[in-house]
């Protein structure tokens, strides 16, 4: 079911509810009916200045192309937004980027009979050369809850000589965060208001979660064994401040051809409770 809500759109089966922008590729709401809004409201965040002019945030969901750099990453992506209906979703579809020339799409298709929507994220190059880029699907949630992050485990080698985990920590993050619990088998993120945080990893699980307020959030995507990612070869990353939490997840990085396009899935699926996790992360959720 599709319907107008004031400035965004809405599109919802019998267990969501999701809200998103008309103008702008950004999904702004995630209701699991009978709860509040899962993800942050940034309409008040001040907008970071770029030669293309201000980028907003907004808050909820977006699609940027990592790696990260500026101006490149924060090119506004305000107006021009092409909606198509689909069954049981929506496309989402910029126009493309001034400078980079890249296209950006959403499309957003609602699962029949369980709280779960598939999101599909393109990137198309429009340009006249190849652009080195991954799609890279970041999600904002409110502050409160606990971010898990299913860590590796096992050996890399039949003998067990060679590592089989590699963290990347940003400048401003601190190792001794309080927030932070590095545990073997998962690390947990305790989502507060304190000083900014970002890491990542390589993620063999493909699963990503975080657990607020009596519901369990889960995205989980394709793993791309032996490909390079961005950031020291993450495919997962968190990054928290005063005002949210991101559960980011990216692709491999790709040399994307003038008329080329790639993709990137998630799917995000909630739940009422922590039976959906595997029985050690419950666990370890329980000792917090």
């Amino acid at each position: 079911m599709k319907g107008p809500f004031m400035d965004r759109l809405v599109l919802q089966n019998d267990f969501l509810r999701l809200e998103y922008l008309k103008t702008s590729l950004r999904i702004t709401g995630l209701f699991p009916f009978g709860r509040p809004n899962l993800l942050a409201d940034l309409s008040d965040f001040p907008p970071v200045p770029t030669p293309y002019g201000n980028f907003h945030f907004r808050g909820g969901h977006r699609l940027w192309h990592a790696p990260e750099a500026m101006p490149r990453t924060y090119i506004p992506d305000m107006g021009g937004l092409e909606i198509t209906d689909l069954p049981l979703g929506v496309r989402l579809e910029t126009q493309p980027e001034p400078g980079t020339r890249i296209r950006k799409q959403i499309e957003i298709q609602l699962a029949e009979g369980k709280p779960s929507v598939k999101l599909t994220h393109t990137l198309v190059n429009d340009g006249l050369w190849p652009v080195q880029l991954a799609p890279w699907a970041i999600t904002q949630f409110r502050l409160g809850g606990t971010v898990i992050l299913p860590m590796p485990t096992g050996n890399v080698d039949a003998a067990g000589l060679l590592p089989n985990r590699q963290l990347a920590f940003w400048p401003y993050s601190h190792i001794q965060d309080p927030r932070l619990d590095l545990g073997d088998a998962y690390v947990l993120f305790e989502a507060e208001a304190l000083p900014p945080f970002k890491m990542g990893y390589l993620n063999p699980h493909g699963w990503m979660a975080y657990w607020l307020d009596g519901v369990l959030f889960r995205k989980t995507f394709e793993v791309h064994a032996g490909q390079t990612h961005p950031d020291n070869n993450c495919n997962t990353e968190i990054f928290c401040n005063a005002y949210f939490v991101e559960l980011e997840s990216l692709a491999p990085l790709t040399l994307l051809a003038p008329g080329e396009s790639i993709s990137h899935v998630e799917v995000w699926e909630v739940f009422e409770d922590l039976a959906a996790l595997p029985q050690d992360a419950q666990l370890a959720l329980s000792k917090e």
